[in-house]
């Protein structure tokens, strides 16, 4: 049974793959995530203009004779008066940056979806405005976006196929790459212009954007007032917004003209002594229908908030917190995101038109009131149902609808927690394969700066290391023992363990702390974390072992770290066990007066000095000159090839020669046979680190 389920998840999980591998998919994603910073911005300037408290909009009215409120004007109607502007732009340009093709001139892609908008939306009316360019014509930027750029990548093909090009004697190349942009540009906007006149010409409307609103308008014009038309009105509007299109928008007209007079004639039967009976109206869909926004996101902010387990889920909650207390939710259906997800599907149809029918359900019977007062669509929940209807009972309403909503949305949520971490653990395995096939390119160059996807994932590692390796840090020992086979130290191993990956590989820890420049600081918590443990390692490897732990040479003789060691030692904090600092290759150590000083100053604390993957190059025999380390560990190349390289038995023989002469100490690390290990007793090796001994070990078994 078990079995069975397990294949019928992974089956759902590959059909989802799929769904979010289509093209149209991942632009529209992918446009929209590039719209967050106009979102975020455009989302406080509409709360800061719409702020539903009367003195506050008092006071932006008067101060400074309006100007706040200009302000705030200014900069709404640059971010979500034109915001289909913006997602035209974006959704062409991931559609190229998909289909990747090196000769096609993606600008010329973004400029033909840019006019093919604007001959939709009705550029060439009159009465034209920003209102055509805003929310309202997501439709249009979703349609132009994609199909505009698909068709212009045809004609692109098609004229350099045929040599249809224009070229400019004696022009740069950049000039000339977008003279061959003409042809296909002109044909692309003429197919759109020609759709659109055959649109007006068919019809009584004067532009495709028009012609929508009036197919909306004619729908509801036939069905019958009452809860049926209501429950439809919440249903079309969900399912556009799910498909990238503003649903309350898009059917403003129908808001307008078949629910919003309901509040009216509630206001006026009042007036007259009567008793109000009209349950539908503008505000009974603000109230118990959208709120936090379509799909009464408010439920999902909270599930989100209280039992998601991933990581970048709560943080766009966290981001979205604000906007959504007063219904803006743009930042949440776009980010998460919403649209185009078929998880979130369900739910989102689900939990309004479970709202709506409970609300009018409630209403109709007479426990909630019918909404007799006029509110901003900003005004928070309880704070809405309880100015709207003038009874506490429309902000009770409001809780039901939201716990019941938040039930309903709370098994999606972790489904989709389930879903994210399988994505994240492919992108991670796939990273890593990438990781360790370049690891040597690495050491001269950055991952982080690479302008792929492994640079993307890089960088978003390696800020959750930096923000979480106090927390997350924790060290692994390993023994190490003499020939006779007693332990004399241990060394600590850096591990750091990922909420979503577990342990990472620690070179690329050390590599991106070192990238994320907070490497000293993360080498400083390493050695704070073996004093912690000095008491822990002496019960389990034995009393007055040598814990030795890792410092690069770029850190090791800083003042920073210098100082840290100093302060260490004034408060006491070395004493005990003897400490060891294995100084590693990261960067070679430089050989200044001030290095030499710093190591000295070290060792006058009680550390001693290592020098870690010894060998006969040039940089590591630079080590022994001043005499200032006590002990040579092997570089790991060379035992490893013990049995198969005679050389590096003659390598490691001088070695140990050269630190008998200097009376140094040498530790050859993964030694994992008792061949090995006699080797390297004959060569003059005693002392040993290795799987022939132990692995490193947790000091807690649960790590």
């Amino acid at each position: 049974m078990e079995k069975t389920s397990n294949g019928k998840t992974k089956g759902f999980f590959a059909f989802l793959r799929k769904i979010e591998q289509a093209t149209v998919v991942r632009s529209v994603r992918s446009g929209l995530v590039s719209m967050i910073p106009v979102l975020i911005i455009g989302a406080f300037a509409l709360i800061f203009k719409t702020f539903p408290v009367t003195q506050y909009q008092t006071f932006i009215e008067t101060f400074l004779n309006g100007f706040l409120l200009k302000l705030f004007d200014i900069v709404y109607a640059a971010t979500f008066g034109v915001l289909s502007v913006y997602m035209t732009f974006s959704i062409s340009r991931a559609y190229m940056k998909i289909k990747s093709d090196q000769n096609a001139v993606s600008g010329g892609a973004v400029i033909a979806a840019l006019i093919s908008f604007f001959i939709l939306a009705g550029a060439y009316l009159p009465d034209f405005s920003t209102d055509n360019m805003g929310p309202k014509s997501m439709f249009l930027a979703i349609l132009t976006g994609l199909g505009a750029s698909a068709l212009y990548l045809v004609f692109y093909r098609l004229f350099n196929k045929r040599r249809v090009l224009l070229f400019s004697t004696g022009a740069d190349r950049d000039f000339n790459k977008m003279l061959t942009t003409i042809f296909p540009i002109v044909a692309v906007a003429g197919i759109f212009a020609l759709f659109n006149y055959l649109i007006i010409t068919l019809s009584v409307e004067d532009s495709f954007r028009s012609f929508l609103a009036s197919v909306f308008n004619a729908i509801f014009s036939h069905l019958p007032d009452g809860f049926f038309k209501g429950f439809i009105f919440v249903l079309l509007s969900s399912i556009l917004w799910f498909f990238g299109i503003h649903g309350s928008d898009t059917l403003e007209s129908v808001m307008q003209a078949h629910f919003a007079p309901g509040l009216e004639a509630n206001q006026a039967a009042v007036a007259a002594g009567q008793v109000p009976t009209e349950i539908l109206s503008k505000q009974f869909f603000d109230c118990f229908v959208l709120m936090g926004g379509c799909g009464a996101t408010i439920c999902l902010l909270i599930a989100i908030l209280l039992f998601s387990r991933n990581r970048a889920h709560r943080g766009l909650g966290y981001t979205a917190t604000l906007p959504m207390i007063f219904n803006i939710n743009e930042l949440m259906v776009f980010g998460l995101p919403i649209i185009f997800n078929p998880i979130m599907l369900i739910p989102f149809l689900t939990v309004p038109l479970v709202c709506y029918s409970v609300s009018y359900l409630a209403t109709y019977l007479g426990i909630v009131p019918v909404i007799t007062n006029g509110i901003e669509w900003t005004t928070p929940i309880i704070l809405g149902g309880y100015s709207a209807t003038g009874s506490v009972a429309g902000a009770l309403m409001q809780v039901v609808n939201v716990i019941t909503g938040v039930l309903i949305y709370l098994p999606f949520i972790k489904l989709l927690d389930k879903q994210s971490n399988e994505i994240q653990t492919r992108e991670f395995e796939s990273f890593m394969k990438f990781f360790r096939a370049n690891e040597e390119r690495f050491a001269t160059e950055k991952i982080t700066a690479l302008g792929n996807v492994y640079g993307d994932f890089a960088k978003s590692l390696c800020a959750d290391i930096k923000h979480n390796y106090k927390s997350k840090i924790v060290l692994a020992y390993q023994p190490q023992y003499d020939y006779n086979g007693k332990c004399f130290g241990v060394e600590a191993l850096l591990r750091f363990k990922h909420e979503t990956h577990g342990l990472l590989y620690p070179p690329l820890v050390v590599k991106l702390a070192e990238e994320g420049e907070f490497l000293p600081g993360f080498e400083e918590e390493v050695l704070k974390r073996a004093l912690e443990d000095r008491a822990a390692v002496a019960e389990k490897f034995g009393p007055d072992v040598k814990i030795s732990f890792n410092i690069t040479g770029n850190t090791v003789t800083t003042p920073r770290f210098l100082q840290f060691c100093r302060d260490l030692k004034e408060n006491n904090s070395l004493e005990g066990c003897p400490l060891c600092i294995e100084v590693t290759e990261q960067a070679a150590l430089s050989f200044s007066e001030d290095s030499i000083k710093g190591l000295a100053s070290l060792s006058d604390m009680g550390f001693s000095l290592a020098i870690d993957d010894f060998s006969m190059g040039q940089t590591s025999i630079n080590y022994l000159k001043d005499n200032l380390f006590d002990e040579i560990k092997l570089d790991g190349s060379l035992v490893k090839g013990l049995s198969t390289h005679r050389n590096c038995r003659e390598i490691i023989s001088s070695i140990t020669q050269l630190a008998s002469t200097l009376k140094l100490t040498v530790l050859a690390e993964y030694v994992e046979t008792e061949d090995e290990r006699e080797i390297l007793h004959e060569i003059g090796c005693d002392c040993y680190q290795g799987y022939l001994y132990s692995p490193a070990v947790f000091l807690d078994a649960d790590k």
